[in-house]
C-alpha cells in the first residue's frame, strides 16, 4: 500500500525587495523578454498589489497587480516553471479576484501575447474574455514587436 501523499500548504505573503533574487531567477527562466528587477523595485515603491504564492519555502509564483479607477490591471503573473500546471495561476488569479472586489473595482484587465496560447486558455478558463488588441505592443527579439489581446474580467 502505497502512502497517501500530503496535502501541500500553500500562502500569500507580500512581495518584497528582499524576495527580487528569486523572482528574477524565475523572470529568466519563463521569458524572452523578462521584466526587469528595475520593474518590480518600481513596482514596489508605487505600492502595487504584489504577491507571493509559497510553499513552505519554495516560491510557486507571483502578480503585481495595479488598482486603477473601478479596475485592477494584472501587470504580471508567473508560475515558476518546476510548479506549472498545478493550478497554481488560477489560485492566483482567484485571490486576486478577492482582493479586487474588496478595493470596489468593477473589472480585472490584463494583456497577453497573442503566441501564448496556455496562458490565453488560462484565463479563458477562469472567465476573462478578448476585448481588444494592442498592435506590437510586446518585444519580441530581433527588432520585432508582437501583439497582445487585452482580455477582462468582469467582478
Amino acid at each position: 500500500m502505497s502512502a497517501q501523499a500530503q496535502p501541500l500548504e500553500v500562502r500569500f505573503e507580500c512581495l518584497g525587495l528582499a524576495d527580487l533574487d528569486d523572482v528574477m531567477r524565475i523572470e529568466r527562466l519563463s521569458y524572452g523578454h523578462p521584466w526587469s528587477r528595475g520593474a518590480f523595485e518600481d513596482s514596489i515603491a508605487a505600492g502595487y498589489q504584489m504577491q507571493r504564492l509559497l510553499a513552505g519555502n519554495a516560491l510557486l509564483g507571483y502578480f503585481v497587480a495595479m488598482l486603477g479607477v473601478d479596475e485592477v490591471h494584472l501587470l504580471n503573473i508567473t508560475v515558476a516553471p518546476s510548479h506549472r500546471q498545478r493550478g497554481w495561476a488560477k489560485l492566483m488569479l482567484e485571490a486576486l479576484g478577492l482582493w479586487s472586489r474588496g478595493q470596489g473595482a468593477k473589472s480585472l484587465l490584463l494583456e497577453v501575447r497573442v503566441s501564448n496560447s496556455r496562458a490565453i486558455l488560462v484565463y479563458e478558463a477562469h472567465g476573462f474574455a478578448r476585448i481588444g488588441r494592442r498592435k506590437s505592443y510586446y518585444a519580441s527579439g530581433h527588432g520585432q514587436r508582437e501583439d497582445a489581446w487585452v482580455m477582462r474580467l468582469a467582478l
